[in-house]
């Protein structure tokens, strides 16, 4: 291992430790010459702007969902904490079949903790990743706790009450 690569496994291992929520990406895209069905699981996900209303995601640019995504309405999905199959079959580890739901904007995924239905507004180069901002067209939320991702694991972040 070199030293960059492993300062580089240092900096994520410490970024790691910042607990985040789980979402999935939710969009169609054209691939193999049709319109398909595409979600990628990400953990970096915020509000940037209320007025107007914009969120903010980044999407590593060598997974294959990232030259899909371009200029694409697209769906944040933030998981219930209960969905923890689903955001493994959508980080590459297929295992449950989604249960999708069509948007006026972009497809979603059913039962999730709330859902944001977006149109493109911008795209900023975020060094290996690009950051797309999408404003919210749509939205909603059920009650119930979420799941969370810290220091590589799973957990469960319970409803306020």
């Amino acid at each position: 291992m070199t030293a960059a690569s492993a300062e580089t496994q240092d900096l994520r291992g410490c970024l790691g430790r910042f607990a985040t929520g789980v979402a999935v990406v939710t969009f169609d895209g054209f691939a193999d010459g049709e319109v398909k069905r595409h979600g990628l699981t990400i953990n970096s996900f915020t509000s940037v702007s209320l007025d107007p209303p914009l969120v903010l995601i980044a999407v590593q640019r060598t997974v294959r969902a990232h030259a899909l995504l371009a200029g694409r309405p697209f769906a944040v999905n933030v998981l219930a904490a209960e969905q923890r199959d689903l955001a493994m079959h959508f980080a590459g580890r297929p295992n449950t079949e989604p249960t999708w739901i069509e948007g006026r904007h972009a497809p979603r995924l059913a039962e999730t903790a709330s859902w944001f239905e977006c149109t493109p507004w911008t795209e900023h180069d975020g060094g290996d990743h690009t950051l797309f901002l999408g404003k919210v067209e749509r939205f909603d939320l059920r009650p119930g706790p979420c799941l969370g991702f810290a220091d590589g694991t799973f957990f469960t972040i319970p409803e306020p009450t």
